[in-house]
């Protein structure tokens, strides 16, 4: 059954189409502070994937549930209503970071990137399709596509010269599919959630710290590196007020006026950004492919961008 506030089909006007670019904007936003992580990461290569992925999603989900406190109170009988939608995005939220940062560990952080954030548009699209009954169009796949091959150009391109064992290397895709499957898994229940009434902040508060909170353990466990010197403590605190706590902000507000698998195919950019950084920053150089893997990114952008949407945003919360 379509959920509530989901009305698919409707021609688009010039409001809607508005709302659906500063969508993209603030997600395409959202991805330069995401693709800053790999980065950010080099400054502290003895904290290892767990403890990374704990900190930053687990610290910033609980920062995202303090500031929903406010309007979680009235917002309760929603809430309540999808507490199995938020259990599951919750869940993802838990697995998402685990999987992506253990995924890059094993596979390198070319093919794990690639993977996981390949797969994460077609799972959303998938969530869309079965659950939500909703019409995707041919503007998405192309795009969709566009920024997949964008996005294996420019990682794999840049990769080349990593080696992993075939051991490891089938974990860290497998890792990576999970990865993409959980990403676009919280990313649908938020924009559900927030269908069915929910203000969002309120959503994103309960999906991101009820997460948060399950992550604790493994932070507690894993989480020494982090403190035993200050430069990985800072970049501990960078990933989790900026790419994580700020970046998210920006996701939930994108959300409301785009479909989850508009999101995940925006977020390609990531890849792009992080090849960017390392090439303005670490040094690295780019072959050619992957310049034109940049290429094929942007182009998806615009035609997300230039395409109408295909059903009403949210009303803002």
């Amino acid at each position: 059954m379509t959920p509530d506030r989901f009305r698919p089909g409707r021609p688009a006007g010039p409001d809607q189409a508005r709302a659906r670019r500063a969508g993209i904007a603030a997600i395409a936003v959202t991805s330069v502070l995401w693709g800053t992580t790999g980065t950010a990461a080099t400054f502290a290569p003895e904290v290892g994937p767990l403890a990374i992925g704990a900190a930053a999603h687990g610290i910033a989900g609980l920062l995202q549930a303090l500031v929903a406190l406010p309007g979680a109170r009235a917002a309760q009988p929603a809430l309540r209503r999808s507490a199995g939608t938020i259990a599951l995005g919750a869940l993802a939220v838990a697995i998402y970071p685990l999987a992506f940062y253990s995924s890059m560990r094993l596979a390198g952080v070319a093919v794990g990137t690639v993977v996981s954030l390949a797969a994460a548009p077609l799972a959303a699209a998938v969530y869309e399709k079965v659950v939500d009954q909703r019409r995707l169009g041919w503007p998405w796949a192309l795009a969709a596509t566009l920024g997949t091959v964008g996005g294996a150009l420019v990682c794999l391109v840049r990769g080349s010269g990593q080696t992993a064992s075939s051991q490891g290397m089938a974990g860290g895709i497998l890792l990576g599919l999970v990865a993409g499957a959980t990403y676009a898994g919280y990313s649908w229940a938020v924009r559900r959630t927030m269908a069915r009434g929910v203000p969002r902040r309120a959503a994103m508060g309960a999906i991101f710290g009820v997460g948060g909170a399950a992550l604790v353990p493994v932070l507690v466990v894993t989480g020494a590196p982090l403190v035993e010197s200050a430069k990985a403590f800072a970049v501990a605190s960078y990933m989790v007020t900026v790419p994580m706590f700020a970046g998210y902000l920006l996701f939930s507000y994108g959300l409301v006026r785009v479909p989850a698998s508009t999101a995940t195919t925006v977020t390609l950019i990531e890849p792009a950004v992080a090849a960017v950084l390392a090439v303005a920053v670490v040094g690295e150089r780019l072959a050619a492919g992957a310049w034109c893997g940049l290429g094929l990114i942007g182009l998806a952008l615009v035609i997300l961008v230039a395409s109408p949407p295909t059903e009403d945003p949210l009303p803002p919360g």
